[in-house]
């Protein structure tokens, strides 16, 4: 008899999303806008206390409305961190515009600010400044911003993994000129796709509805004076959306539970340790991620195959950006020069070798995984997943 199935993170959802859904289809608001879209817009931006928001299909999306608000064109540098999940670069190239990668430092795995220091001295007038929480972890906020703000750069917050997580007590997402959220299905609250774009400045979010919706000029006819996009969420969507922020709190202080529960079970384990959680911040623990060190013979497909075979569901770390074969002609700025004397061969998509220098984010990679952190985990199914992974340790 097979395993149960046990998920990394999946859809949690409570009854609520059902009401809100009912009432659209009762007043027949079935229709791409209407009362859940505005109600949701205005829930998320009390949440995260800041006056203004767009929501929009995804926080792709998002990412991609925010670089053309700022005027993100043609041969453009942006500023993107290497270890993150794809979205967050991909439409600096839908823009034509040119990523430079930034290396992670230790005690975040977040954007080096060292390293990007160093990027603003190769490159003093970037565009844009886009930085990650990954996997929920808050970034160095303080010495990024005041990088970017000597600059007069504008920050383009990525927070798709972050929602709920606070840094000094303010919430990521807030601390950029645009800030942008995710609810794809495994996020910590989802609408099973979408995104929300936020700002403080209320010219921001409406340029960013009124492209997300073709960019319809207020005429009675269609009449369109620039290219718009099909990006804005559905009213049914939105709906999913205000049910599942009414326990975001709730899903906050399981996903923490989880991520104690593994640093508590692997506290004896010297090879082990979980992706750091930044002392200035109160992360959301959306994923727990779990690095083995060099001098550990075990690896990470290992914890991972051995879980499999109880059908447990288990990801790698994010592969760095700058070794991925579509982003491998793209300059990187490391500020590590232990890991920068090692070197690693990467070809781009000609096929063409491409020698990049060592990283603090490919030796995430390298000895990285995901471990399962979905809040509707059994006692049973953590106790599972724990001693799986201990007795690859030999515990």
């Amino acid at each position: 008899m097979e395993n149960k199935r046990i998920y990394l993170s999946c859809p949690t959802m409570h009854g609520e999303e059902q009401e809100f859904i009912k009432e659209a289809f009762d007043t027949n608001w079935v229709a791409p806008l209407g009362p859940n879209v505005n109600a949701f817009e205005k829930e998320m931006a009390e949440y995260v206390n800041i006056p203004y928001a767009s929501a929009l299909s995804a926080g792709t999306a998002a990412i991609h409305l925010a670089l053309k608000i700022l005027g993100v064109g043609e041969g453009d540098v942006v500023f993107v961190p290497s270890l993150t999940f794809s979205a967050t670069c991909n439409p600096v190239v839908y823009e034509k515009a040119t990523p430079v990668f930034i290396d992670s430092e230790w005690d975040t795995w977040n954007m080096d600010p060292k390293a990007l220091e160093k990027a603003f001295e190769k490159y003093p007038n970037p565009r844009a400044v886009i930085p990650v929480h990954l996997y929920g972890t808050p970034a160095k906020l303080d010495e990024i911003m005041a990088l970017c703000e000597a600059h007069h750069v504008p920050v383009i917050e990525d927070a798709a993994e972050s929602l709920g997580s606070t840094y000094k007590g303010k919430h990521t997402g807030t601390f950029g000129k645009i800030g942008i959220y995710s609810f794809n299905g495994n996020k910590i609250i989802t609408t099973s796709g979408g995104g929300m774009l936020v700002a403080r400045e209320e010219e921001i979010t409406k340029k960013a509805t009124f492209l997300a919706t073709q960019a319809r000029d207020p005429a009675r006819h269609y009449q369109h004076s620039q290219i718009g996009y099909n990006y804005r969420m559905s009213n049914i969507v939105a709906g999913i959306g205000r049910g599942q922020l009414l326990h975001l709190e709730e899903h906050k202080a399981l996903k923490k539970a989880i991520y104690q529960q593994y640093k508590e079970a692997f506290a004896d384990i010297p090879e082990i340790s979980l992706n750091p959680l930044n002392p200035e911040g109160d992360a959301n623990c959306w994923l727990t991620g779990m690095r083995i060190h060099e001098e550990s013979p075990v690896t990470p497909d290992q914890v991972m195959d051995a879980l499999a075979e109880y059908n447990i569901e288990t990801r790698p770390v994010w592969k760095p950006m700058h070794l991925q074969p579509v982003f491998a002609d793209c300059d990187f700025v490391t500020a590590d020069e232990e890991a920068a004397d090692s070197v690693t061969e990467v070809r781009n998509n000609q096929g063409d070798l491409i020698r990049r220098p060592g990283s603090i984010s490919q030796k995430i990679f390298d000895r990285g995984l995901c471990l399962p952190s979905d809040i509707k985990n059994t006692k049973e199914d953590m106790e599972l997943i724990i001693g799986i992974v201990r007795k690859c340790f030999g515990k």
